[in-house]
């Protein structure tokens, strides 16, 4: 199989609540899902029909068999998934309530598997070659994960189409500071970045859409895509820029919205399309992912975001 895009990061077993609306200490019973950020897009990319591998790495478990076997199931090749031997495959226990920002609750400790990936797990010959190749801030809080990820984008060498998800999770950072640091040093070996307002004051300072923007495009990157939640999600070129309005859906879960728009940036880069129709296209697929439960198992198919458009 010709690889058409790889993401590198995290991973990980999602248990959902089968109680909604009640706290951890209430529920009974959990489901479990394949989750992780760039494991999610990997995943939103499959089910819109491109061949997808995720770069990672599991623990020596029942856990990190399952991750493989749902990967394959997902139609996502597991060929780059590794196991780092003295460590678990991390669990993510997610409280339904709010359901719009449901709280998580991350079993990392000592160090995440993903965050343990070395130059000897990286497939250079697919960084230097794949049409697409997705990174994520998460990707870079810790080491060697921070190197071996710093490596590989200068591998890349900047190559159409090189992608980073902003990413930003403050439990796993020390400090504001060093996440600003550590990710903003990956704008200058991309060529395209996805957040929030919240995510790209991290990376450049501000939360204004618009001037965030700016200075993305500053650094050169050829397509800047700012998600602005209810107000739509602005996407910028040096050509110029527009803002997308948001789909309306009733929200049951909001995690994994953002990663079944990732998957959708993903085909819609791929196919060529102009930025808007792009956006357009990624605003149904985060929408009909909101509007289920589960994150992987929520992605939608083409057909799916073309009936709601």
């Amino acid at each position: 199989m010709t690889l058409e895009a790889l993401t590198i990061g995290r991973v990980g077993v999602d248990l959902y609540p089968e109680q909604s609306g009640v706290p951890l200490a209430g529920v009974s019973t959990f489901a479990k899902s394949l989750g992780g950020t760039a494991t999610n897009v990997a995943v939103a990319a499959a089910r819109l029909g491109r061949r997808t591998a995720v770069l990672t790495k599991v623990g020596p478990d029942g856990f990190g068999d399952y991750v493989r076997q749902a990967l394959e199931g997902f139609g996502v090749s597991p060929d780059f998934v590794g196991t780092s031997p003295d460590l678990q495959t991390p669990v993510v226990f997610c409280e339904l309530n709010p359901p719009a920002d449901p709280p998580l609750l991350f079993y990392r400790s000592p160090i995440a598997p993903d965050l343990t990936l070395t130059d000897e797990d990286v497939p250079w010959d697919v960084v230097a070659s794949v049409p697409l190749l997705w990174v994520t801030g998460t990707g870079v809080s810790a080491e060697p994960a921070r190197a071996t990820q710093r490596k590989i984008l200068e591998a890349r060498g900047r190559r159409e189409h090189t992608v980073l998800d902003l990413d930003y999770r403050p439990m796993f950072w020390p400090s504001v500071e060093q996440a600003r640091e550590e990710i903003g040093g990956m704008l200058d070996h991309v060529t395209a970045a996805v957040g929030n307002r919240a995510e790209v004051e991290v990376a450049v300072g501000t939360a204004d859409p618009d001037t965030a923007a700016d200075r993305l495009l500053s650094r050169g990157l050829r397509l800047a895509v700012i998600k602005k939640g209810a107000e739509g999600v602005l996407v910028a070129t040096p050509e110029g820029r527009s803002t997308v309005p948001p789909q309306r859906v009733e929200v049951v879960c909001g995690l994994g919205a953002g990663d079944g728009f990732g998957g959708a940036l993903i085909h819609g880069l791929l196919s060529g399309w102009d930025p808007v129709r792009i956006a357009e296209y990624a605003n149904a697929a985060g929408a009909l992912v909101a509007s289920r439960l589960a994150c992987a198992d929520a992605m939608p198919t083409a057909a799916e975001i073309e009936e709601l458009l």
